[in-house]
């Protein structure tokens, strides 16, 4: 059912430059056909959109039926269970707390004799939030993508989701409303980040886009970065569990299956130092899956994507959770905090056996809108900071500008820009 791979076996090797590769994998072939749709969008707006939407969702809307109403709001609110609305609370309550606390204070003033310096942070005016509607729905990334901009302050909210036959998930709605959504459109996919990045009559322009999608909606937000900004170049859940095999392997079959059953291109993978206690998550993984829902979603996932790696040591395990810089990294040995130094690529590390991946998609505060496909080497899970663009507001006395004269002029001559040096000149020799 899953691959065990050993460190020194020719497969070992070949299965972790194929995960490498994994970015190039996911937009492959898919370039051309999304930039159609896009380019579609983007001269023919809302016709566009209602074009897409009846050929790909299946669902013939007219323009006005494209917004969300006041009253399907609230209706939703009707809709959910009375339970689950108090954990939708306590979620939006946690996430929105982190977030307060992370808040950075991006004003900074630098003061000499003569010369001011500022760095002042603004929130983005506009973000629109992309929240997938394929094989569930997931009112929890809208709690996690929209809270952060209204926490930041961002001036208007836009929430696209693809149409359902019977209504958007009313827990998807009452989610929006309680993390500040300001409008909610359904509309999804392609289609969706092109009128989100070039606007429509209906669907107004952002200045960003976050939330995760397919591959196909990856490839949008891909395609009309430098248009708008972007969050990051979302792909399949991934989770990396490193064991030194004294926990029990139901913990991390477990934690393995629960991203697993998100989508057949998951990622789920062990790396343990322990063949024998591979072996038993093996068996753990088979008995778990008979009685999943999703059994068909996982099976695929862990056939085709997953993996057992078998290392020399712990060393060695988290030099390879580096290499693959997963979204999901679960430290499940003794001691897990001593190992926080060596971690440098994960979009969020899970310590202990206590502490399983599921806690943090939904009711640790921190964000589950994380880095994947390898790109935890440069990008962050979103937060507070990605909302707010930085400007300098630079201030010199001439007294203090003909102080740096001298240097200037070398400057600009090494370059070769004459005019540079005129501009400070011209106020000199005033």
């Amino acid at each position: 059912m899953i691959k065990i791979l050993r460190f020194g076996e020719r497969g070992f090797e070949q299965y972790l430059r194929t995960i490498e590769r994994r970015m190039e994998e996911e937009s492959k072939g898919i370039e051309k056909e999304v930039l159609s749709i896009i380019e579609k969008v983007r001269k023919e707006g809302d016709r566009a959109l209602l074009h897409y939407t009846s050929r790909f969702d299946r669902i013939r809307l007219s323009s006005h039926e494209l917004r969300v109403g006041r009253d399907e709001i609230q209706e939703a609110y009707r809709e959910v269970p009375s339970d689950f609305l108090k954990t939708l609370l306590k979620a939006s309550s946690r996430i929105r707390r982190f977030h307060q606390l992370t808040k950075k204070t991006l004003h900074t003033t630098w003061v000499e004799r003569g010369i001011r310096i500022e760095q002042v942070g603004r929130p983005l005016g506009r973000v629109g939030v992309y929240i997938p509607g394929g094989k569930a729905s997931y009112p929890s990334t809208v709690l996690m993508a929209t809270i952060p901009a209204k926490v930041a302050g961002v001036g208007e909210i836009i929430l696209t989701t693809p149409p359902q036959p019977e209504g958007i998930n009313p827990a998807v709605l009452v989610a929006a409303d309680l993390a500040g959504a300001s409008r909610i459109y359904r509309v999804g996919g392609v289609q969706a980040i092109g009128a989100l990045a070039y606007g429509t009559e209906t669907i107004p322009r952002v200045d960003k886009i976050v939330g995760p999608g397919n591959r196909y909606v990856a490839m949008a937000k891909r395609l009309v970065y430098g248009k708008v900004d972007i969050d990051m170049i979302a792909g399949p859940s991934e989770i990396v569990i490193i064991s030194d095999g004294e926990v029990p392997p139901s913990f991390i079959a477990s934690d393995l299956i629960s991203q697993a059953e998100h989508d057949e291109m998951a990622l789920p993978v062990l790396i343990t130092p322990s063949e024998p206690f591979a072996q038993k998550v093996k068996e753990e993984l088979k008995r778990q899956l008979r009685f999943l829902k999703r059994y068909q979603i996982a099976r695929v996932s862990l056939e085709k994507r997953g993996a057992f790696l078998i290392v020399k040591d712990l060393s060695q395990a988290i030099e390879l959770a580096n290499r693959i810089a997963p979204e999901h990294l679960e430290l499940c040995v003794k001691k897990p905090a001593s190992f926080k130094k060596a971690i440098r690529n994960a979009g969020a590390v899970f310590l202990g056996p206590y502490t399983p991946e599921a806690i943090g998609d939904y009711l640790a505060g921190p964000n589950h809108i994380l880095p994947t496909l390898g790109t935890a080497r440069f990008f962050s899970a979103l937060g507070v900071e990605d909302f707010y663009k930085r400007t300098h507001f630079i201030q010199f006395e001439r007294k203090r500008l003909v102080q740096f004269a001298k240097d200037l002029e070398r400057f600009t001559r090494w370059e070769g820009l004459e005019g540079h040096y005129q501009a400070i000149q011209a106020r000199i020799e005033e």
